[in-house]
């Protein structure tokens, strides 16, 4: 299927590593100018030395001056993926202030930041636009150690239907994606454990964890005008996870 993406241009958060990184070599390789976003400079070095022309950003999200700095003179942008995340997984009796303050910093208000920033501009310019959020399965299901990340996951997929109810008269578009376990190289990491990645397997009728390229492919279409009448969604990459 024809995305239609070339010639436009995205602003990717979370870029340097995993779902954020493979979106942007997908989006280069659909003919897209990316703006990459990322709080670590090697991993902008080196995404850049894979796909030349991709415009670098070092700025760490959860620092709300720093990022308006950072964005404010980045251009005209048509597409929008916040991505950037943290998961600061503990038990619910164990929960500090500090992983409290860090999540919502980034896993909430930056995304309400970034996408005032983008889409302040894309109103001025009287042009249509599609963001999309990168959610999670957990904004849905109860997961054990996941209070807090699953608290600003569900906080945002409600910020993406009030977005999309509030931006929609503008013509931008809001969707999220809610992915289960994605085998990125941490993914793959933290649930090699077969035990512990039993508990989630056990739940999705498929019997397997996402891909990266699952989440990808589901982010690039929400950008497309292929799904041009599709906004205040929360497309489930998972699995049947949350059908069960």
């Amino acid at each position: 299927m024809e995305l239609g993406l070339a010639g436009r241009r995205a602003l990717v958060t979370g870029a340097g590593k995993g779902i954020g990184r493979s979106t942007v070599q997908a989006l280069c390789a659909a003919g897209v100018r990316v703006v990459a976003v990322s709080r670590t400079q090697a991993d902008l070095d080196s995404l850049v030395g894979e796909c030349p022309g991709v415009e670098p950003v070092c700025v760490d999200l959860a620092d709300w001056e720093a990022t308006e700095r950072a964005l404010s003179s980045v251009g005209p942008v048509d597409l929008l993926v916040n991505n950037a995340a943290v998961a600061l997984l503990q038990p619910f009796l164990e929960i500090t202030k500090e992983a409290c303050d860090r999540s919502f910093d980034v896993n909430l208000r930056a995304v309400i930041q970034v996408s005032q920033i983008v889409a302040r501009s894309m109103i001025a310019r009287g042009v249509p636009g599609a963001i999309v959020n990168v959610s999670s399965q957990s904004s849905q299901r109860a997961l054990t150690n996941h209070s807090v990340y699953s608290s600003t996951k569900g906080a945002l997929d409600m910020l993406t239907k009030v977005m999309a109810l509030e931006l929609g008269p503008h013509k931008i578009r809001v969707n999220a994606v809610n992915p289960t376990v994605v085998m990125t190289p941490m993914g793959k990491a933290y649930w090699s454990d077969p035990h512990k990645a039993k508990v989630i397997l056990d739940r999705i009728p498929l019997g397997r964890f996402a891909e990266v390229e699952n989440v990808v492919d589901a982010i690039l279409f929400l950008l497309s005008d292929r799904s041009g009448m599709t906004t205040g969604s929360a497309l489930p990459v998972e699995g049947g996870f949350l059908a069960t």
